[in-house]
């Protein structure tokens, strides 16, 4: 068996109760400063292709990760926004520019347009935290506020708005603000950035928790990000298709307005049943097939189910970059 399938193992045999008991106890103290985490807020216009699901007025956390003040926070706080602002714990609000936003990991950088006077939390290593690791949630509120947690599972996570993370943080007890906070490791250092509240921070299971995006997964693309805004990387194939997975089966909930499978036919409703001939299993199975018929352009051929008869359908993909309307931000 692989360390990850020992990994969530681990976790699904993890009883409930001993995560509460082992968060009673007394947390280490941190050494790397907590003042590093910040408030985020952006102001998004109203005919972004986002503001319908993430409304207009964002607010969340960040983390200073630079000398120079660099904020990494989720990305979906600052997704299309024409202005953004760093908040800060004596009330005072400093404006900044958007740097870069990463689709693939859900990441997002903003800098600060005034000197923060504040330290910057260094990186760790999120590849060495496995089910059971002792964490600390930190997120901005008016006071701060930072909680104790355990990581109770390690694993992919695939998400509905064709977004796939390999190696997924889940912990608990949930953490209500999670949107942007930190995960931080008893050494002071980040660990991962809060994206979800999910209810099953554990395989089959009804734990609530939060899903974390891995640091990790920053190292590669961090220069990329800072030079141009986006990973260097080739762009994926994007169809726009809202879905979810049951039962080994993926079902089209929506459809992104003037996206490439709007474009082509697809319609809320339908189920996928295979990409280019061959049988989808899951949400996860469905974007890698996808992927692995090359860069965004390429043509995806689908078959579905739609009420009591197959159709096949040809879709154009597209680059997701290129629909949403990011001119204004960076």
């Amino acid at each position: 068996m692989s360390g990850r399938g020992k990994s969530d193992r681990a976790a699904r045999a993890f009883p409930a109760f001993l995560i509460f008991a082992i968060l009673a106890a007394p947390w280490p103290l941190v050494a790397g400063p907590l003042e590093a985490v910040v408030g985020v807020r952006a102001t998004v216009p109203g005919d972004a292709r986002t503001a319908v699901v993430l409304g207009t007025q964002r607010e969340g956390s960040g983390v200073v990760i630079g000398a120079d003040g660099l904020v990494l926070t989720i990305g979906y706080l600052i997704l299309e926004a024409e202005s953004a602002e760093v908040l800060l714990p004596d009330g005072k609000a400093v404006p900044a520019e958007i740097v870069a936003y990463d689709y693939d990991t859900g990441f997002g950088l903003l800098r600060p347009l005034a000197a923060l006077d504040i330290t910057h939390m260094p990186l760790g290593r999120s590849s060495q935290l496995d089910a059971h690791s002792e964490v600390l949630v930190a997120s901005f509120e008016a006071a701060g506020s930072a909680s104790p947690a355990y990581v109770v599972s390690r694993r992919e996570f695939a998400g509905y708005w064709e977004y796939l993370l390999p190696d997924a943080i889940f912990t608990a007890p949930p953490h209500h603000a999670y949107g942007g906070a930190g995960l931080i490791g008893p050494d002071g250092r980040l660990l991962g950035i809060g994206s979800l509240l999910v209810s099953d921070a554990v395989v089959d299971s009804r734990m609530p928790g939060n899903m974390f995006v891995p640091i990790d997964a920053l190292r590669p693309i961090l220069a990329d990000l800072l030079e141009r805004g986006r990973s260097a990387r080739p762009p994926r194939p994007w169809l726009g298709v809202y879905a979810e997975e049951m039962h080994g089966r993926v079902f089209v909930k929506r459809v992104a307005p003037y996206g490439p499978a709007a474009a082509a036919g697809v319609a809320a409703e339908d189920i996928i049943l295979a990409v280019k001939g061959t049988p989808v299993t899951s949400l996860a199975d469905f974007y890698r097939k996808i992927w692995a018929l090359g860069n965004a352009g390429v043509e995806v051929p689908l078959t579905v189910l739609r009420g009591a008869g197959l159709a096949e359908i040809g879709v154009t993909s597209g680059d997701r970059y290129k629909y949403l309307k990011l001119k204004r931000s960076y």
